[in-house]
């Protein structure tokens, strides 16, 4: 081969790379070992108003709270600059917001649309909804530069119909594609409809961050029943799903503030403790897990505005002791 036909194939390599698709193993790789990820607040409360570039490095994934339900096509989702949120951070227009996604996403940051939340639903209930749902939620993706989305349905789940809406983004978005899950503790003790439908898609799941907090006792793996706010309670749970997913598509959920939820604020050095007794088997509690899992995924927090009301009280330790895992 002549050294001008050797360059010319190797331009040839390097182009079909540059738009050859990431496989799956690349996509999980781009997103840090151990991840901190956080719901951005698109709505108005007594959290610190925040735009998407005010937010903390600290964070890996940014949930964006949330995706409402199209009241005018059933099943469909519509997302755009709350304009509450908007007047209170001095006019902050919807293409401000895509622009910030993008020099965040420069800047390594992954964005996933969540859907649901306390308030939130949407209704799956069709073949003809889900089709809605597929088409909305796709052009919202599209528009905005948004890596996925995250599944925070809250009231009542239809396990069949969520799960073709999941495969079918997955198509349309292709191997780069982040799929989030944020059940609340019933919804995947045995026999929850979450724990069916992460059964159902596990094989395209970036990862399940259940929500530790607003919650009752739970049973833990060992047969234990353990109140929240404990080492335990985390770790305990987060044992049931280490059994079906692997370590790095499961994290754990907690506040950012006391004021954040009703109850199930824990310090962080709580988080700490239960992220280094499940990868590690150190600074456990009652409960010890089998075998330590230096895989776990890392922690999802609400919510960054809370977190930033504080001063970055949550994020701050946390995001260092993450930094510290194996």
């Amino acid at each position: 081969m002549t050294r001008r036909m050797a360059a010319l194939a190797a331009a040839v390599l390097a182009a079909a790379l540059a738009f050859a698709p990431a496989s799956s193993a690349t996509t999980r790789q781009a997103l840090p070992k151990h991840q901190l990820t956080g719901y951005w607040q698109n709505f108005v409360n007594n959290a610190k108003p925040l735009k998407i570039s005010d937010i903390s490095p600290n964070y890996d994934v940014i949930a964006l709270a949330f995706g409402n339900a199209d009241s005018a096509r059933p099943g469909a989702v519509t997302f755009n600059v709350d304009p509450e949120l908007s007047t209170a951070l001095g006019g902050y227009t919807d293409e401000q917001l895509k622009s910030d996604i993008a020099a965040k996403r420069a800047e390594g940051k992954t964005f996933v649309l969540s859907i649901g939340g306390e308030k939130g639903n949407v209704d799956l209930g069709s073949e003809a909804n889900v089709a809605n749902f597929v088409d909305s939620v796709g052009k919202i993706l599209t528009d905005y530069g948004i890596n996925g989305f995250d599944i925070d349905l809250e009231h009542g789940l239809n396990v069949p119909n969520t799960t073709s809406a999941i495969r079918q983004l997955r198509e349309r978005v292709g191997d780069d594609f982040v799929l989030t899950v944020a059940p609340q503790t019933l919804d995947v003790q045995p026999g929850g409809s979450y724990l069916q439908l992460v059964d159902n898609v596990k094989d395209i799941l970036t990862v399940v961050h259940t929500q530790y907090y607003n919650s009752g006792s739970m049973s833990g793996c060992d047969g234990q029943v353990y109140s929240q706010g404990s080492v335990d309670f985390i770790t305990a749970q987060a044992c049931s799903l280490l059994k079906v997913l692997r370590p790095d598509q499961v994290s754990l959920g907690l506040p950012a503030a006391a004021a954040a939820a009703g109850s199930g604020y824990v310090d962080p050095s709580i988080v700490n403790n239960a992220l280094s007794c499940l990868a590690a088997a150190t600074d456990c509690g009652q409960y010890t897990p089998d075998q330590p899992h230096p895989e776990i995924s890392g922690v999802m927090t609400w919510s960054i505005n809370w977190d930033a009301s504080s001063g970055n009280a949550f994020s701050d330790p946390v995001r260092t002791h993450l930094d510290s895992l194996p």
